[in-house]
């Protein structure tokens, strides 16, 4: 299955700086193209913007198609970012800057952080996600604790479930995966509540999770104020 979604969005400092990404913060228009197919494993994924790099055999490929890609991006002065794992398939995220001339559609402001003060336990393997997502929720007034794995945050919420508020958990992780971590949270807790943060779009796995029983759902890059608000619509909202 082809999904391609398109979107307003608005990346801040916390995001454009951490990764980091040659832009400036502001506003972009968001293309994601998502597929269901064989994915790719990191080692792949690390090379797939470079020239002449490709996995086809010989006279069937010449490794041009994402680098040509990269760069036309690159010279609109945005940005492209790909999510894939084996066996899922892949999200390819271009953001190119938005035109805020006259004519073009109006933009919604930018939203508000919402603030709270509740516990979160924050899954995710990247550690710049875990880093710029933790610095986020503290600078909301959150108590935030961290892990890097699915069988590390098993642990914690076993030593710390009746502290632990809000789980935001990551899809695609190493050995456990988000949907396994999230089965064996609803074992120990029917009522655990989870966000779910992924890069790819509401579709396939993370539509089988959020039916299973999750209560949320933001897709990677996020702001602080997208993050405040999903994170107060699971705690506030959710029952």
């Amino acid at each position: 299955d082809l999904h391609l979604e398109t979107d307003n969005v608005y990346l801040d400092k916390a995001y454009v700086f951490a990764k980091p990404f040659d832009v400036k913060p502001g506003r972009y228009v968001r293309i994601s193209i998502t597929d269901t197919g064989i994915g790719m494993d990191d080692s792949v994924q690390q090379r797939i913007f470079e020239p002449f790099f490709t996995t086809k055999a010989i006279g069937q490929g010449t490794g041009l198609g994402l680098a040509s890609a990269y760069g036309i991006v690159k010279n609109h002065g945005g940005i492209i970012t790909c999510y894939s794992a084996l066996g899922i398939g892949t999200t390819f995220n271009v953001y190119l800057p938005a035109y805020a001339k006259e004519g073009a559609e109006k933009f919604h402001p930018i939203q508000e952080s919402l603030k709270g003060s509740e516990t979160v336990l924050l899954v995710d393997d990247e550690k710049v996600i875990v880093e710029v997502a933790k610095k986020m929720m503290e600078s909301l007034g959150y108590k935030v604790l961290t892990a890097r794995s699915g069988r590390e945050a098993i642990s914690i919420y076993e030593k710390k479930h009746d502290s632990i508020d809000l789980v935001i958990l990551d899809m695609i992780m190493p050995y456990l995966s988000g949907k396994e971590v999230f089965d064996q949270l609803k074992k120990k807790d029917p009522h655990v509540k989870v966000l779910l943060a992924s890069g790819y779009s509401l579709k396939g796995q993370a539509q089988e999770i959020m039916d299973s029983g999750c209560r949320g759902f933001i897709q990677k890059p996020f702001d602080t104020a997208e993050l405040s608000t999903k994170i107060r619509e699971v705690l506030d909202i959710a029952s």
